[in-house]
């Protein structure tokens, strides 16, 4: 197999959007700093990263953004070094598996673009809304960037369904995902006054929206699946049926199957969970 079709499988074929999310993000970095790196060697000059920090980066500056209206979904696409993109990716790639796991696949891009929204909305506010931040002059000159609280997230809604999914680290040995995350989330917010104030916020309000996201799953609301539906094509078929079994009948489990299953994982975690439990879940990532 060739390394394109390898590519080929993982990205279009497996079915998981974690790929695609990874890709985008390495190709944007990699076309930016190819670009950025000949035009220094070249001319020696720094226009393209002039040019992206000025429309791409996410200012926190009101009157700016409302004239660079795009800059909140081209941020959580951009990193601001080779270890900002690869922890970053390494993190959306590990975490987002386990995710994908319990959730399946179709949920993991919405809730990537919405904990990213959900970050810079979270920036926005605190450098418009508090002193230390209006009344210091960092709101004039201050953006983000970075994928970290799309990624927050994932990870944050992977911890969620799953607490008491033990991961091994290194120098460290087996931890529960629900204290690596807490760890994390506390130096975020150790961090909001320091100098990657606003990327720390950012993160934290992804970290929020993820743990929001997964709890109204498992009451029964999804507004992923809201979200896809308006892009659904309708079939022009009806089809009648009379059977009144407790599955579809296509063998979809019914949601509130799907809701005990998930609230079981919560509480006891994936591995107590019965052969047909673990069925019944895999048919329902499939929906």
């Amino acid at each position: 197999m060739t390394l394109w079709q390898e590519i080929n499988n993982k990205v279009f074929r497996s079915g998981s959007k974690l790929y695609v999310l990874i890709g985008i993000n390495v190709i944007v970095f990699l076309v930016i700093g190819v670009l950025s790196i000949f035009e220094r060697l070249v001319f020696r000059t720094t226009i393209v990263d002039d040019l992206t920090r000025e429309y791409l980066y996410m200012p926190a500056y009101l009157p700016k953004l409302a004239v660079r209206f795009w800059t909140p979904f081209t941020y959580m696409f951009l990193h601001a070094g080779i270890f900002h993109i690869l922890f970053n990716m390494l993190w959306l790639y590990w975490l987002g598996q386990i995710f994908e796991e319990y959730l399946g696949t179709k949920r993991t891009l919405g809730l990537y673009l919405l904990g990213g929204l959900a970050g810079a909305a979270l920036f926005l506010i605190s450098y418009n809304v508090f002193p230390a931040f209006t009344q210091s002059g960092l709101l004039l000159n201050s953006s983000v960037v970075g994928a970290s609280a799309a990624v927050m997230a994932v990870i944050v809604g992977a911890a969620t369904i799953a607490p008491n999914y033990t991961i091994s680290l290194m120098f460290i040995g087996p931890v529960r995902l629900k204290w690596l995350v807490i760890f994390y989330l506390v130096i975020d917010f150790l961090g909001i006054l320091g100098p990657n104030a606003g990327g720390e916020i950012a993160h934290l309000g992804g970290a929020l929206f993820g743990f929001i996201y997964v709890k109204q799953v498992q009451q029964g609301r999804d507004m992923m699946g809201g979200i896809a539906k308006l892009f659904k094509k309708k079939s022009k078929l009806k089809v009648a049926s009379t059977n009144r079994d407790k599955s579809s009948p296509s063998g979809v489990p019914r949601q509130d199957e799907i809701d005990l299953i998930l609230d079981k994982i919560s509480k006891t975690g994936y591995d107590n969970l019965s052969k047909q439990e673990k069925e019944t879940l895999f048919r329902a990532s499939k929906k």
